[in-house]
């Protein structure tokens, strides 16, 4: 299949997403909350929801959600990150370009409160700690770094996880050991194709990035989101409860000194059981330009590499492939 045909709209859209599987975290409040028929976000509704989550930021401050215009006044030289931490306020664009964006992220802090605040505790440390944390005045909506800084001052491996997560990332839950060593082995056939009745049973898969989110509005083959894996921490019953629990174990996952080092997985949400009917069809995993197999570990290929030459390697270290940062789809 080309690249063209993987980002073409997926056969089975949903026309209500909080019926869709893939929106269950956030179900409670998506339809309450849609401003796609007012053309505009009600931030009060919002600010109401987070007051009855009790939604706040790791410095205790209460969360509300402000038009990106008054955050650009009230602090006019902080990054959109600092502004969240110091003040509790997160800058959100009510109309126009960017509100479904802002939406779907204001919908992430309900559903996942310790984990949002986590991800802005590892920004807010970042920028502290690089002495950045300012931003461009005269912005009507507050850039999400500092723009003038260099490159190598405002960001960092931690701050990059933080941000792959924050916009496409996706909890992959299960027990079955299985099930996990073929998913990080990117082996798709096994595990959605061959053991795919285990898969159902015994594997949960939560979407967290609001971007990915903004991207199943409008569902195609190759979205990806970048997965971590996680044990159960709760029964499946596919209740708030089950959420909050996943919320929280993933919060303790994302700890300053531990985020850096957590490997990331790709994972196609369309390769989901019972996410699209049209992968009921084996051949839906046939296309290899969303469903990728791993490439060899780069001292795999090291050890090929030389013993084609005619050499050997006493030894290398295994190195895993990084994450994509660009954050583009397909697995």
């Amino acid at each position: 299949m080309s690249a063209d045909a993987a980002a073409a709209p997926c056969c089975v859209t949903y026309f209500a997403p909080y019926l869709a599987p893939y929106f269950a975290p956030t179900s409670r409040w998506l339809a309450a909350t849609d401003p796609r028929t007012g053309g505009a976000l009600d931030l009060a509704q919002l600010d109401a929801c987070a007051v009855e989550r009790d939604v706040r930021t790791e410095t205790g401050k209460p969360l509300r959600f402000v038009d990106s215009r008054e955050a650009a006044r009230m602090a006019p030289r902080l990054a959109y990150e600092r502004i969240v931490g110091e003040t509790g306020c997160v800058p959100t664009r009510m109309q126009g370009d960017g509100m479904l964006h802002d939406w779907l992220n204001a919908l992430a802090w309900l559903a996942f409160p310790r984990s949002k605040a986590r991800l802005n505790a590892v920004h807010a440390h970042g920028l502290r700690a690089s002495g950045g944390g300012t931003a461009l005045a005269g912005r009507t909506h507050v850039p999400h770094d500092n723009a003038r800084a260099p490159v190598a001052a405002r960001r960092g491996r931690a701050r990059d996880v933080a941000t792959l997560l924050d916009e496409s990332g996706a909890v992959f839950v299960c027990g079955n050991e299985r099930l996990r060593q073929a998913f990080v082995e990117r082996d798709w056939k096994t595990l959605f194709v061959r053991q795919r009745a285990d898969f159902s049973r015994d594997v949960r898969v939560v979407v967290f990035g609001h971007a990915a989110y903004e991207k199943l509005l409008a569902p195609y083959k190759s979205i990806c989101a970048h997965a971590l894996v996680l044990v159960p921490p709760a029964p499946f019953d596919d209740s708030r409860t089950f959420v909050d629990a996943v919320d929280t174990a993933l919060a303790d996952l994302l700890r300053i000194e531990r985020i850096a080092q957590l490997p990331l997985h790709p994972l196609p949400l369309l390769g989901v059981p019972g996410w699209c009917a049209a992968n009921e069809d084996a051949v839906w995993y046939d296309d290899e330009s969303v469903f990728r197999r791993r490439r060899p570990r780069r001292s795999q290929r090291i050890g090929r590499m030389a013993a084609g030459a005619g050499r050997t390697v006493a030894a290398a270290q295994a190195v895993e492939e990084g994450p994509d940062s660009t954050g583009q789809d397909a697995g």
